[in-house]
């Protein structure tokens, strides 16, 4: 192999162009002749007996050419690619731009390489980080799951239905006179302000006792799903046939003691605000960590290579599709619950993949500044916990997982926690920026 040039052509891409002298070409087709020359079968001789020069008299010349390109192709880009030192980020395209005997071949090889990031200003950025504090509302809010768990249900014969009841009905939906599909139900429990019914049902049957028969007049909403019944107007003859209601106990010390580990309400009420501090306390870690990384997020401008959007993107679909496998369902299936194809279901992903892709590169340059390094003592424990996780010898975990690859993890993972260590709280950005969650796709984790 012989690299006869290399240009950068475009941002991001390199046109390498290679030439394989006569001998290894020639090397390269007798190999393609021999690996084929058992299924070679010419009228007048047997199967797998017939000689090269004939066949290429029969069949042409080049009959052996692109097999033996084919066979050239990866190791000869392989070794063109390491002579550069250039780091792709796809496959190459390749193109034969002259092939003969004498000359031997010319290959041109269009290679996507990784961007080069600039970024600046990573270490000591500032976020805001302010602990929700916790009120007695917030106490209560939780003491009110234990109530509802305890609760009782009670029958009622004495009075009309109101709203938060549990009502026990038949209906049937009409369009006219004509029944319609999906509108008929029988015993159905409905709870009176839940919203399972659409906008006015449910509104229409409170003031009715047990044993009412009523007509329920309503309209389908315009965006309604079932489009044949978007914005019509039906009639849904009803009868209610029981009402009952949810009756909560009183939280005392006996209800606390029967329902948790705590002997009186106090205790109870100071375990749920340690616990609720704590997770104030988290979430505001990790809110702050979210906003220190999108701040690296929004540094990276350089352009990227689609090709590392859509990677990773195939990535996280296939991570997706491992998912629904363990719950019994393919995304074929997935698709037609939820109405989308491939090319619709790939685009709810793009916005991730993007951020993804860039705070990858950001802590991988940051990794590269900053001289980060990982020793060998750091890369058998990592795999010594990913092999007991796994229960497999470490050995076994080393054969399927690339080392190299797993080292770089374990940098931008350093990288990580050198500009969570350095950034600074700063609680001085207007409110409504604060507000904002930055959602889990810009943790580190998914960066990796």
């Amino acid at each position: 192999m012989s690299l006869k040039s290399s240009n950068k052509t475009d941002v991001n891409t390199t046109e390498l162009v290679i030439t394989i002298d006569a001998a290894s070409f020639e090397a390269a087709v007798e190999n393609e002749y021999k690996r084929q020359k058992k299924n070679i079968q010419i009228k007048g001789f047997r199967k797998g007996h017939v000689s090269r020069k004939l066949a290429e008299r029969e069949f042409g010349e080049g009959v052996f050419y692109e097999g033996a390109i084919n066979a050239l192709i990866g190791p000869e880009i392989d070794a063109a690619v390491k002579e550069t030192k250039l780091e792709l980020v796809d496959r190459p395209s390749v193109e034969v731009t002259s092939i003969d005997k004498e000359n031997g071949v010319e290959l041109k090889a269009v290679c996507v390489t990784k961007p080069e990031i600039e970024i600046s200003d990573y270490l000591g950025i500032k976020a805001p980080k302010e602990v929700k504090a916790i009120t007695d509302e917030d106490i209560d809010k939780q003491i009110e799951i234990i109530r509802k768990k305890n609760a009782r249900i009670v029958s009622v014969d004495d009075r009309p239905a109101q709203l938060n009841d549990e009502v026990i009905l038949d209906f049937e939906g009409f369009f006219g006179d004509e029944a319609f599909e999906g509108g008929k139900g029988e015993d159905h429990p409905l709870r009176l302000g839940s919203g399972q019914f659409i906008p006015g049902f449910e509104d229409q049957i409170v003031g009715h006792s047990i044993n009412d028969e009523f007509d329920v007049n309503v309209t389908f909403p315009a965006d309604y799903q079932m489009t044949d019944y978007a914005g019509k107007e039906a009639v849904f003859k009803c009868k209610l046939k029981s009402i009952s209601y949810e009756e909560l106990p009183e939280i005392n010390d006996d209800l606390v003691k029967d329902a948790t580990e705590f002997d009186t309400v106090d205790e109870y009420r100071a375990d749920i605000r340690a616990k609720l501090e704590d997770a104030a306390v988290k979430q505001a870690d990790s809110a702050f960590e979210n906003a220190i990384l999108q701040a690296l997020i929004d540094k990276v401008d350089a352009p990227i290579p689609n090709c590392m959007f859509e990677q990773r993107i195939d990535t996280l679909m296939r991570q997706f599709e491992q998912q629904l496998a363990q719950q019994g369902m393919d995304i074929k299936l997935y698709y037609q619950y939820t109405g989308m194809d491939e090319d619709s279901f790939r685009d709810t992903y793009r916005e991730r993949a993007v951020n993804e892709v860039k705070l990858r590169l950001a802590l991988e340059k940051i990794a590269q500044l900053e001289n980060i390094e990982v020793s060998e003592e750091e890369i058998n424990n990592g795999l010594a916990e990913i092999a007991a996780s796994n229960n497999v010898d470490i050995e076994i975990a080393k054969r399927f997982i690339p080392v190299a690859e797993y080292t770089e993890d374990l940098r931008v993972q350093k990288a990580v926690e050198l500009v969570k260590e350095k950034a600074v709280v700063d609680n001085s950005a207007p409110a409504e920026e604060k507000s904002e969650e930055n959602t889990e796709e810009k943790s580190e984790e998914n960066a990796e």
